[in-house]
C-alpha cells in the first residue's frame, strides 16, 4: 500500500506531497490540470513510466507477496527517483535500475489504461483459476508445486535426451572417420622401440663394409700370436695379458661376425619402407608416443559411441516415464481447473450483470505439456473473444475478473478512466464494483464520473492556475463542492449540489 508520495519540480507542479490510507483513492480535475502527469509520476516509481519529477519520494507499506533475493526491504519501503542528466532510482537507499525496480513490483502494482488491452492472457486466467480454487482447497497449491517439480525434471531429461539425439547424429558421421583412422595406425604394427631399433639397424648397416674391411686387416694379428709367446718364454716374461686380450678379441670378432651375419640377413629396402611410415606418423603427431596415445583417445571415442545405444534406451525410457506420470498431474489439474470454472463463471457472470454486459464463459483447449500444465485458456461473451469488444466493454470484463480473483495482499491497482465515455448506469455499476475491488487492493483511479468520486475512501483534487498545478486532499464538504462541479460544471447550480450531497451521503 502506498502511504506517502512526496515530489517536486514535476512539470507545473512546483511540490506535492500527499499521504493515502487504505482503498479508494479517487484523483478528479478540470481537463488539463495535470491528473495523468501526477499519476505518471508515481507509476515512474515502479518503472511502468519514464519519470519527469526532478525528486520523488513513493513509500509503501511492504506488500506479503513482495520478495528480493538482492534487496533487503523493510515494512515500510521507500522508493526515490532524482532526475539530473538521467534517471536514477533508490529503494531504501539502495541502487536499482529501471527495468529491476518493474520486475521487482510487477506482481504488487497493475496499471490498466483505457488504453491497454492486457489481462486476459491465457496464464492470467490460469492464475485466477488457481488461486480460487486454493481457497477451498489447500492441496492444489501443494498439487501445483510438485507438477513444477516434476516437469523440471522432465525438461531436464528431455534436454539430455535431445542432446543424446544429436550426439548419435553426430556420431553416425564420425563413427567411419573413427574406424579408418584406428585402422590406419593400428595397420602399421608398431611395436615397443621399434623406431630407435631399426635406426640402430639402418646405422650398423651403412657402417657394414666399413667393419668388413677393417676386420680382415685385423685378422692379421692372429697370424704372429705364436711368435709373440715365443718371444715371451724367451724372455721369461709373463704372457696371461696379452693371451687375455687375444681371447678377448677373439670374441669380439665373433660379435662382429655375428652382426654381420645377421645384417646380411636383413634387407635394407624394407627397413628403409618400414622408416618412412613411422617417419610419416611422427610428422603428423610429434612422435611415436603421441600417435599410439592419439590411437587410444579415438578408441576411447569410438567406444563411447558405441555405448550411446544403451544410454539412449535408458533416457529415453526415463524421459517417456515423467512425461507419464507429468501427463497424469496435468490432467488432474486440468479437471480442477474446468470444475472450478464453471464456478468461476457463475460469480464473474452476477458481476458481469452488474456492469450491464452479458454472460461469459471459460473456453478450455488443450496443448503440449508446459509449465502451467497442459490448458489454453480464453474468455468468451456470447461466443465471441473478449478481445474483440469495445474499449469500454473490454475493461468491465476485466474489472468483473479482477474482482472475481481479489486476494487481499496489498496490492496496488491504478486505473487511468476507466469510467470514460460510460452511460450513467454504468458509470453507477463501475463504481460499486472498484469499490468492491478496493476491499482487497488499494485501487488510484482517475476519473471524470461523480459516482466513482463519491465511493472515494479519499479524494484528490488536481487543480490549474496561471501555469501552476496543484494537488489537495479533500475534505467531506469540499468532496460534495468536487463532486457538483463534475454533475454541473464550473458553475454548477444548486440541483446539481443536492444531487451531490446526496450521492456522497
Amino acid at each position: 500500500m502506498i502511504s506517502r508520495v512526496f515530489l517536486k519540480e514535476l512539470l507545473g507542479f512546483e511540490q506535492v506531497e500527499l499521504e493515502f490510507g487504505n482503498g479508494l483513492v479517487v484523483i478528479t480535475g478540470p481537463s488539463g490540470a495535470g491528473k495523468s502527469v501526477l499519476m505518471g509520476s508515481i507509476l515512474a516509481n515502479f518503472g511502468l513510466a519514464n519519470q519527469e519529477a526532478k525528486l520523488c519520494e513513493v513509500e509503501i507499506k511492504k506488500p506479503k507477496k513482495l520478495h528480493s533475493d538482492i534487496f533487503e526491504l523493510e515494512d515500510e519501503i521507500v522508493i526515490k527517483s532524482l532526475k539530473k542528466d538521467r534517471v536514477r532510482y533508490f529503494i531504501d537507499g539502495q541502487n536499482i535500475s529501471k527495468k529491476a525496480l518493474k520486475e521487482l513490483f510487477k506482481d504488487v502494482v497493475s496499471y490498466i489504461s483505457v488504453r491497454d488491452k492486457s489481462g486476459f492472457e491465457s496464464e492470467n486466467l490460469i492464475e485466477i483459476l488457481d488461486n480460487f480454487i486454493a481457497k477451498k482447497n489447500k492441496k492444489h497449491i501443494k498439487e501445483l508445486e510438485a507438477y513444477s517439480q516434476k516437469f523440471n525434471q522432465y525438461q531436464e531429461a528431455l534436454s539430455t535426451l535431445n542432446n543424446l539425439k544429436s550426439k548419435i547424429k553426430e556420431a553416425n558421421e564420425r563413427v567411419e572417420f573413427l574406424k579408418f583412422e584406428i585402422d590406419k595406425i593400428k595397420s602399421l604394427n608398431i611395436k615397443d622401440g621399434e623406431y630407435e631399433e631399426l635406426l640402430n639397424v639402418k646405422k650398423q648397416l651403412s657402417k657394414l663394409d666399413k667393419i668388413r674391411e677393417l676386420s680382415g686387416k685385423i685378422e692379421a694379428i692372429f697370424e704372429f700370436e705364436d711368435s709373440v709367446y715365443e718371444l715371451f718364454n724367451i724372455l721369461d716374461k709373463d704372457s696371461s695379458y696379452f693371451s687375455d686380450s687375444l681371447n678377448q678379441l677373439r670374441s669380439d670378432f665373433e660379435d662382429i661376425e655375428s652382426l654381420s651375419q645377421e645384417l646380411d640377413g636383413i634387407d635394407i629396402e624394407e627397413v628403409l619402407n618400414r622408416l618412412e611410415e613411422l617417419n610419416s606418423l611422427i610428422k603428423r603427431f610429434g612422435s611415436i608416443q603421441e600417435a599410439l596415445n592419439y590411437l587410444q583417445e579415438r578408441e576411447d571415442e569410438l567406444a563411447s559411441f558405441e555405448k550411446i545405444d544403451e544410454d539412449l534406451s535408458e533416457i529415453t525410457n526415463t524421459t517417456n516415464k515423467l512425461k507419464d506420470e507429468l501427463q497424469k498431474m496435468a490432467n488432474s489439474i486440468s479437471n480442477a481447473r474446468i470444475e472450478a470454472s464453471n464456478e468461476v463463471a457463475k460469480e464473474l457472470n452476477g458481476y458481469l450483470k452488474e456492469l450491464k454486459l452479458s454472460g461469459a464463459k471459460f473456453k478450455f483447449e488443450t496443448k503440449e505439456l508446459e509449465s502451467s500444465g497442459i490448458d489454453e485458456i480464453a474468455l468468451e461473451l456470447n461466443e465471441t473473444s473478449v478481445n474483440n469488444l469495445s474499449g469500454g466493454e473490454f475493461n468491465r470484463v476485466r474489472l468483473a475478473l479482477l474482482t472475481v480473483g481479489a486476494v487481499n495482499n496489498g496490492g496496488i491497482i491504478i486505473l487511468d478512466e476507466i469510467d470514460a465515455n460510460v452511460s450513467g448506469d454504468e458509470s453507477i455499476a463501475i463504481a460499486k464494483m472498484i469499490s468492491k475491488l478496493s476491499k482487497s487492493f488499494q485501487i488510484f483511479a482517475i476519473s471524470h464520473q461523480a459516482h466513482l468520486s463519491s465511493k472515494a475512501n479519499e479524494h484528490i483534487l488536481v487543480t490549474k492556475a496561471n501555469g501552476k498545478s496543484q494537488a489537495k486532499l479533500l475534505n467531506n464538504e469540499q468532496r460534495v463542492k468536487e463532486i457538483a462541479r463534475i454533475v454541473g460544471g464550473e458553475d454548477y447550480n444548486k440541483e446539481a449540489l443536492e444531487f451531490a450531497q446526496k450521492l456522497f451521503k
